[in-house]
């Protein structure tokens, strides 16, 4: 494995060089080093549609009975079970958001950094 190829002032810097009374190079940011007061919004995470398969055929039951509820009853409950089913996992999802990939959503981001501002000043 090759060594990574580093800028000649840092070798000069970490083989001593600078330690003959000269100082080493000033490395100053281009901005102060403090947080923005908020972040960009980004999209978050497309879900994909669910219960396509079963509100199609609950429409698909309506459609074959002028609309009633009462033939269409077992796909209508079906569907209400796939919605409870999918809304039940999306909770889980985001209770856990912290957790599985260590990143918030920039909404929560933005409400955190509005609850605790940064401090550009001294007293």
């Amino acid at each position: 494995m090759a060594a990574p190829a580093y800028p000649a002032w840092v070798t000069r810097w970490v083989s001593g060089q600078w330690r003959n009374k000269k100082r080493p190079p000033a490395l100053r940011p281009p901005r102060a080093l403090a947080l923005a007061d908020k972040v960009a919004n980004r999209r978050e995470e497309a879900t994909e549609a669910t219960c396509i398969t079963e509100m199609s055929v609950m429409m698909a039951c309506w459609k074959q009975n002028d609309f009633n509820d009462a033939p269409c009853a077992e796909e209508i409950r079906m569907f209400y079970d796939c919605v409870a089913k999918a809304e039940k996992e999306r909770k889980n999802q985001n209770e856990d958001t912290m957790s599985s990939r260590g990143n918030l959503p920039s909404s929560k981001v933005n409400k955190l950094l509005k609850r605790f501002p940064q401090i550009t000043r001294y007293v």
